[in-house]
C-alpha cells in the first residue's frame, strides 16, 4: 500500500463496517482520527490508544482499530514469500529446502490445499488446518500436525496447543515415509 493510499483497501468485511461506523460511535471519521493522532504524537501503539480512551473517551475496540490502521499506513502488507524468505533467514537458510519438501508432499494430496505463510510458520490448511511448519532454531524445522487420537512416540511426540502432535526434522532426509504418512493421515482429518 503506498504513502497516499487508504489503509481500508484491503480489509475485510468485519473492519470495514467498524470504520463505517466510527462518525456515529465516536463522533469523527477514520481520517480525522488519524489527524488527531498526529497531533498526539503518542509514541506506542499502548499509549495512543490510551489517550483515545481517556482523552477522547472511545472504547477499547474502537481505540485498538484507529491505532492499528494509523500506525500501518504506508506499509504494505508482506508477500507470502517474504513472510517465507524472513522465517528462513540467516542461519535458518539451509533449512528452507525442509519446508520446500513439505510443501511438495501436501501439494500433491489434493487440490484443496491451502499453503498459508504467517510471521512465524507456515500453515497447511483444508477445511481447516492439518499442519503447520515453523523453524524455531537453526538445528530444526517443528512440523506440528493434528492427529487427535493417534498414539504418540519417540519422533512423533504428542503437545497440547494448535496441534497435538509434533516431529522435529533437521535434514531433508528426514522428511521421509513416516512423515509422508503422517501429513496425508492429518490432511484426510481435515
Amino acid at each position: 500500500m503506498s504513502q497516499n493510499a487508504s489503509p481500508t483497501s484491503q480489509i475485510p468485511a468485519q473492519t470495514q463496517t467498524m470504520i463505517d461506523n466510527l462518525p456515529a460511535k465516536t463522533g469523527r471519521s477514520l481520517d480525522e482520527w488519524f489527524q488527531v493522532l498526529d497531533a498526539a504524537a503518542t509514541p506506542s501503539h499502548g499509549a495512543a490508544m490510551a489517550y483515545l480512551k481517556s482523552e477522547h473517551g472511545m472504547t477499547h475496540g474502537f481505540a485498538n482499530l484507529v491505532v492499528s490502521l494509523f500506525r500501518a499506513r504506508g506499509q504494505e502488507a508482506p508477500s507470502d514469500e517474504d513472510l517465507v524468505v524472513v522465517q528462513y533467514s540467516g542461519k535458518k537458510a539451509a533449512l528452507r529446502p525442509v519446508l520446500d519438501r513439505i510443501v511438495a508432499i501436501v501439494q500433491e494430496l489434493g487440490p484443496d490445499v491451502e499453503i498459508a505463510p504467517k510471521k512465524t510458520g507456515v500453515s497447511l490448511r483444508r477445511s481447516k488446518q492439518f499442519a503447520l511448519v515453523e523453524v524455531p532454531s537453526a538445528a530444526r524445522v517443528t512440523l506440528g500436525l493434528n492427529l487427535r487420537g493417534v498414539p504418540g512416540g519417540d519422533r512423533l511426540r504428542e503437545v497440547t496447543g494448535m496441534c497435538t502432535h509434533r516431529v522435529d526434522l533437521a535434514s531433508v532426509d528426514d522428511v521421509d515415509a513416516d512423515v509422508e504418512g503422517w501429513l496425508r493421515e492429518a490432511y484426510e482429518r481435515a
